[in-house]
């Protein structure tokens, strides 16, 4: 008993201690949104190219988690310290940056390590877990979710009341806390079996994986076109004064977690590739509402509640799904979800930039979503029909 108790112990430090990692991430990845206008007047740029340190963190994303593959023979452990750092370094450099180029190429930094850290992270808690793996990589999860419901908004208003500064610097003191987590309670877990540089790549031969990625990508950036914005439009639209965006972006930030919540539980019932598909569905409504009720304050707060209910609940279901499809080459499946959910992203603000640029207006980013919903819930549709016969739901 002694044994299991210890053993139960060392899973959950190790688990909380991912958590903090994921938590860091999620602090400097969405609290760009809300201090946005901030950065581009302390900057001395417009809002849209102030928009493009979203697109540089993205850009991190996409080229640090194939990375993986040059690390697949290092102990996960080791592997778990070095993306930690990179989280420090990177939101360390951006917090003290001088100027907007600095702060760009520091944000790129601070993006490198975190498709690698879900997708590395996900074999560690499969690896950790003695029942319950499943459960085990929700955890990790939940660090983001929470996040977006208390560290966003408080590094939102610290940002509004001190520096915006001091966001990445938060962002930055929680890497370190993983770090020191990691470090002290997670056990040596030896390396995954090297499939080879071609193993790790067999598994997108297959549809399904391509399917699930276009999901990813089409649904994230349904939602995103409009989240980029969503301080502006808050803001200049519906003429919320500046302050109110800390409370603004915990409601946005418990629609992640109700939406990340619900559809695990329906992915429990019913097939992952359904439940997305539905979802991806259901954004090109609430986008279309979005831009029509953009001046309306309460019905758009409530729209942006469901906005990133519907923006979780894609892409969680989509990182457990991955995994059945990715034989061979685990980690970066994995990791693939995130590259193409921050590709995504940095799509997403380009084009709904675009659209303000046009002369659509503040509230049109919405809009641009709309088509993107319609692709990626035909994806998750056929995906669907490909794969009800054999994909059973989670549990």
């Amino acid at each position: 008993m002694p044994d299991k108790v210890c053993t139960y112990y060392i899973m959950k430090s190790s688990l909380i201690a991912l958590a903090i990692g994921t938590f860091a991430l999620g602090v400097a990845e969405f609290a760009m949104m809300g201090i946005l206008s901030d950065v581009a007047r302390d900057t001395g740029v417009s809002i849209v190219k102030a928009g493009h340190l979203i697109s540089a963190y993205a850009a991190g994303v996409a080229v640090g988690a194939p990375g993986l593959i040059l690390l697949r023979r290092m102990p996960l452990k080791r592997l778990m310290l070095l993306l930690s750092m990179f989280i420090v370094v990177g939101n360390c450099a951006a917090a003290i940056s001088p100027g907007y180029y600095t702060l760009l190429i520091s944000r790129f930094v601070a993006g490198l390590p975190h498709g690698a850290f879900f997708g590395a992270g996900a074999i560690v808690c499969t690896r950790l877990a003695t029942t319950g793996a499943a459960s085990a990589v929700a955890v990790m999860i939940g660090g983001m979710t929470v996040a977006n419901v208390i560290g966003v908004p408080v590094a939102t208003m610290v940002a509004n009341l001190v520096s915006w500064r001091l966001t990445f610097g938060i962002a930055a003191f929680f890497g370190l806390l993983a770090f020191l987590g990691i470090r002290i309670y997670m056990p040596y877990l030896a390396p995954l079996p090297d499939t080879g540089m071609k193993g790790q790549f067999r598994f997108l031969r297959r549809p399904e994986p391509w399917l699930i990625y276009a999901g990813v990508f089409f649904g994230q950036a349904s939602v995103y076109t409009y989240f980029s914005y969503i301080e502006p439009v808050m803001t200049t639209v519906a003429h919320f004064p500046q302050a109110s965006m800390t409370w603004i972006m915990m409601v946005a930030g418990c629609g992640m977690v109700v939406g990340n919540i619900v559809a695990g539980r329906l992915s429990d019932r019913h097939p992952a590739a359904l439940v997305t598909a539905v979802e991806a569905l259901l954004a090109v409504g609430v986008m279309a509402a979005i831009y029509f009720c953009s001046s309306m304050k309460v019905p758009l707060v409530v729209l942006s509640f469901v906005a990133t209910a519907l923006l979780f609940g894609i892409g969680g279901p989509l990182q457990y799904l991955i995994v059945k499809y990715a034989r061979g080459g685990e980690m970066l499946g994995g990791a693939g979800i995130q590259i193409a959910f921050n590709v995504s992203n940095a799509c997403a603000a380009a084009l709904g930039g675009a659209a303000i640029n046009m002369g659509w207006g503040t509230a049109s980013p919405a809009l641009v979503g709309i088509p993107c919903a319609v692709i990626g819930s035909a994806a998750l549709f056929i995906l669907y029909s490909r794969t009800r016969h054999n994909d059973a739901p989670a549990h």
